[in-house]
């Protein structure tokens, strides 16, 4: 028998690499032999990812992505983009005869007579919706929780760049059936362009090949929804999630969570059983979706047509937003000059969402900027504790709110027999007046919140249990927090406002006045978390408990692992 010291000894020998066995195993170590992946594979499958559940907004949207490319490579097989006419002869009786052109017909085709074809098309239409939401919506966690902050700017950069090519990949996908719907959007689409002085009517003749509809653009927005597009989201997507690796996943705080310790699972095997298990439930969802809910249906509306253009003709709700902001421009807004018509109800709003989105895209620097933070971070702001940024994005949802609902304005009145121009004006002020009343409610409520905290984590809960002590006092006694809820209250910073002082030159310039009064804006009634201090001195009043040799500041609160962290 073997003794102790020999078995151990055996276990702590170096085990011997064994090759694989079979066909199987042979081309493993062929390919290790001249690529080395086996250690790129033991480097990447080590990656710890939190586990939280708005983490999956991100993965919802690559899910979405994949199933977008294996749907629309099915349907790429039966979808003919060209604008040739010809006469409908297919399952569909209602249009038999109907002169469309081939693009309209071939989707038909694919809804009608293609066995799965209806069903194919639906999960694609789906996926697509979803893909954008879910970008959206990851876009929106990033923010709140501020995760765009360094090192990880370019990142919420490549985020939006793929936020902008999914609305764009969405609208020429939508556009190709050229059904009266897709054609109603693609002559909004023309009115723009041609609203931009000197260019706009050349710009149009030389995309859609001559006067609109042309002849052209349904085999031009073929080569960019799936050549052109895919091929540069698939390079961004890529890139997004190569810094993800590299910088490391920023999580919530919590106990045992550090700037460099990331608590989770590792990505091989358990996080990639999990993520391999919820692709199949957003697939899934996706089908359940396109095989009980229709979605553009394309025979109801007809080949396109100028003369039937009827109220409900609005592009998908992702566009929504830019034929709000057209819809919200009051009347009169054009003049000649110059031999030329200045159309400023096409230009203002054209140039407002233009500035829109590039403050969405460089916000990482403009708060870098206004706060001089520019230390790294890895632990998220819970939202109430950055209030003036979770105000900022409430504003922002607001503004976008109004005009998705400007989109909507002729159905609002049809269905609620209301003037069209009453509810346009309402929807006008919501536009103006509503960011600043989110703003200021935001922020009110998010001070009152991290107030409320601050009270509990010093007194702990009302347990509405009176108590008598021996002086003959009576006292409410306090439920306190646990370790792991005390920390979730405490760890977060109280950044000081930039002070405004003189540079090398000894001379303050206006741009640094701009500054400091932007950041004394954004730190304004600010609440610092609890000190140590303030702790001991609610526990000396018998308010809330000890807790060992730690401290509530950031950082400080002991451990309740003990130390140890479990991946």
């Amino acid at each position: 028998m073997t003794s102790t010291i020999e078995r151990t000894e055996a276990a702590e020998a170096p085990a011997t690499p064994k090759k694989g066995g079979g066909i199987t195993g042979a081309a493993a170590n062929y390919l290790d032999e001249r690529t080395s992946i086996s250690a790129v594979v033991k480097e990447f499958g080590r990656k710890i990812f939190p586990d939280h559940w708005s983490f999956m907004l991100g993965e919802v949207a690559l899910y979405s992505f994949v199933v977008i490319i294996l749907s629309g490579t099915f349907l790429t097989f039966f979808f003919q983009a060209s604008m040739v006419e010809t006469h409908y002869d297919g399952a569909f009786v209602p249009l038999k005869g109907v002169e469309m052109s081939a693009a309209m017909d071939s989707a038909l085709h694919i809804s009608f007579d293609v066995r799965g074809g209806l069903l194919v098309r639906q999960i694609h239409h789906w996926a697509a919706l979803l893909f954008i939401a879910s970008i959206g919506l990851h876009m929106l966690r990033v923010f709140f929780t501020g995760a765009f902050r360094k090192p990880r700017e370019l990142n919420w950069m490549i985020g939006f760049v793929l936020f902008v090519l999914a609305m764009a990949e969405g609208f020429t996908g939508y556009s190709l059936p050229d059904d009266l719907l897709s054609g109603n959007g693609l002559r909004i689409i023309d009115g723009l362009i041609k609203g931009i002085p000197f260019i706009g009517t050349w710009t149009s003749f030389l995309l859609f090949g001559g006067e609109f509809p042309g002849t052209a653009i349904v085999g031009r927005l073929y080569t960019l929804h799936i050549l052109l597009l895919p091929a540069i989201l698939v390079a961004f997507l890529a890139l997004h999630l190569v810094f993800v690796v590299v910088h490391k996943h920023t999580q919530f705080a919590g106990p045992g969570r550090t700037e460099k310790n990331v608590i989770g699972y590792p990505i091989l095997p358990v996080y990639a059983a999990k993520a391999g298990g919820f692709f199949f439930l957003v697939f899934g969802v996706i089908a359940l979706m396109a095989s009980f809910f229709t979605i553009n249906p394309i025979w109801n509306y007809g080949p396109y047509d100028p003369s039937p253009v009827s109220a409900g003709t609005q592009p998908d709700w992702y566009i929504g937003f830019a034929d709000g902001a057209l819809r919200l421009i009051p009347p009169g807004w054009e003049f000649v000059w110059l031999n030329h018509t200045w159309s400023i109800n096409i230009l203002v709003p054209v140039v407002a969402l233009v500035l829109l989105l590039l403050f969405v895209a460089i916000y990482p620097f403009v708060e870098s900027w206004v706060t001089g933070d520019k230390r790294e971070h890895h632990i998220l702001d819970r939202p109430r504790n950055a209030p003036t940024r979770t105000a900022i994005g409430a504003a922002g949802v607001t503004f976008y709110a109004a005009l998705w609902a400007a989109a909507s304005s002729d159905l609002m009145a049809t269905h609620f027999q209301l003037s069209i121009e009453g509810v346009i004006h309402v929807v006008q002020a919501w536009a103006v007046l509503g960011p600043f009343v989110a703003y200021f409610i935001t922020k009110r409520v998010c001070i009152g919140l991290m107030k409320k905290d601050r009270e509990i984590v010093l007194h702990g809960y009302e347990s509405g249990r009176i108590v008598r002590l021996p002086g003959g006092e009576y006292i409410e006694v306090h439920e306190q927090l646990d370790d792991y809820e005390r920390w979730k209250l405490v760890d977060y910073e109280s950044f000081e406002p930039i002070m405004l002082r003189p540079n090398a030159n000894g001379k303050i310039t206006p741009v640094m006045r701009l500054r400091s009064a932007m950041s004394n804006w954004f730190f304004e009634d600010r609440i610092a978390p609890a000190s140590r201090a303030e702790l001991d001195a609610a526990h000396g009043h018998g308010h809330a408990p000890a807790v060992g040799t730690g401290s509530p500041a950031r950082g400080e609160l002991e451990d309740p692992t003990g130390g140890n962290t479990h991946h």
